[in-house]
């Protein structure tokens, strides 16, 4: 099983795939489609995922990709 991860450029992190997490609330929840988005600006409200305001402050990184293998 392999999982992609890229970080697009100027902006968030993009996962292939469906996550589990446990929500501020203590409540586990599940992530929806076949790709989540996380920030990495910093300044998302909705962190851990990007809620698009890297567009509006400026953010600036490089795009960088991953291939994460699970044997």
């Amino acid at each position: 099983m392999t999982t992609e991860i890229k970080a697009r450029e100027n902006g968030p992190v993009l996962v292939e795939g469906t996550a589990t997490y446990i929500d501020a609330a203590g409540q586990e929840q599940t992530t929806q489609g076949s790709m989540f988005a996380l920030c990495r600006c910093g300044a998302s409200a909705n962190k851990p995922f990007c809620d698009g305001t890297h567009k509006q402050i400026g953010f600036e990184a490089e795009a960088i990709a991953l291939t994460v293998t699970k044997e």
